[in-house]
Parts: C-alpha cells; sequence; structure tokens
C-alpha cells in the first residue's frame, strides 16, 4: 500500500493557490484530503448560492453540491488544468443544475398532468416588486434557463464573460448579447436599473 510521503503533509492548504491545491490533490488523494477539502471550502458557499439561485430551492441545490463535490472528487485526476480551477468546477456545477432542472421539470408536467387544478400555479402570476421579496432571486424567475445561468454565473460566481462562454460552449459575443437582453428585460419589466 502507498503512503503518502511524510513531507507532503507539511503544508498549510490555506496559503496555497487554486492551482497549488489541485496539483497537491492529485498527488495525494484518495489517501489525503487535505486540499481537496481545502478547495471545496473556499467554493462551498458560492457553489451552493449558484445552484440554489439556478434551481429555485436550497434542497435541490443541497442534492447537487453534493453531487458536484464527488463529481470534483473522482476527476481532479484527470484534471488537465486547460482552464481555471473555478471555470472547471462551474462548468460541473452547470451541468449538474442542467441536468436537476430538466429531472424538476419532468416531475413538475407529470403532478401538472395529475393535478385536479391546473390554473392553480398560473394564477399566481402578479408581479411584485423586486424589493418585495428575494432580489436577484425574484429577478431570476422572470428569464429563461440559459439567461439565468449566465446571470447567476455573472453575479453569484463574479466570473468574467469569457469564463461563462467557456463553460456553456458558447461564443463571447453571443454570450454578452445574452446578458445584455437578459439585462434589458428585467429592467424592462420592472422598471429599475440594473447593475451592468
Amino acid at each position: 500500500m502507498n503512503k503518502p510521503h511524510p513531507q507532503s503533509l507539511r503544508y498549510d492548504p490555506r496559503e496555497l493557490t487554486d492551482e497549488e491545491l489541485v496539483q497537491r490533490a492529485r498527488e495525494e488523494l484518495f489517501h489525503v484530503t487535505r486540499a481537496y477539502e481545502e478547495l471545496m471550502r473556499r467554493y462551498q458557499r458560492t457553489l451552493f448560492n449558484v445552484c440554489a439561485r439556478y434551481l429555485g430551492n436550497d434542497r435541490d441545490a443541497d442534492d447537487v453540491c453534493q453531487e458536484i463535490m464527488l463529481k470534483v472528487l473522482y476527476g481532479l485526476k484527470n484534471f488537465e488544468g486547460k482552464s481555471k480551477f473555478k471555470t472547471w468546477l462551474y462548468s460541473i456545477t452547470y451541468n449538474e443544475c442542467i441536468t436537476q432542472y430538466r429531472k424538476e421539470r419532468r416531475k413538475r408536467r407529470l403532478i401538472d398532468a395529475l393535478s385536479l387544478d391546473p390554473q392553480e400555479e398560473a394564477s399566481e402570476d402578479k408581479t411584485p416588486k423586486i424589493e418585495e421579496r428575494g432580489g436577484l432571486d425574484r429577478w431570476l424567475a422572470h428569464v429563461n434557463p440559459i439567461d439565468r445561468e449566465i446571470l447567476v454565473l455573472r453575479f453569484v460566481a463574479e466570473l468574467e464573460f469569457q469564463e461563462i462562454a467557456d463553460i456553456m460552449h458558447m461564443g463571447l459575443s453571443a454570450t454578452k448579447m445574452r446578458y445584455k437582453r437578459a439585462l434589458d428585460r428585467l429592467r424592462e419589466k420592472f422598471g429599475t436599473g440594473a447593475e451592468d
């Protein structure tokens, strides 16, 4: 059985960059998880916020975050470093959120089909002011899933447009255009200025 070299344990993961942690994790996993745990600690809150805003509820966000952390754990050995760790992580996050969103949408369609009053959900179509409930969450309920993900990655994950374009497999100009149009639609709908 291969034991990690004692010197490899003599480091403070909080002092290392993401890239250094990735390298350590690739060398140490699965015997030692210190580097991996530090990477997850750094991104845990933002990861959860991205998932919660995209999926619309904390329970699903929790489940998806667990899936993401497992995918990162098992995927780090194969991570080639062609992009930043952060970009790779949010790419996984995006894909997992899309998968969960589709599952939930199928479930909702089934529930609606079996429901005695399918208009029940539609009657909740009044438009409260953004400030009344949820800020960004309220806005996100009024845009399509792709635009929602662009806004979440920009505002919550604070990614650059090129990183968002890479994650979503879109061109840079298409990403910027969708972002601008989504903001314009929200400004129009809510009659307020959103930050660019």
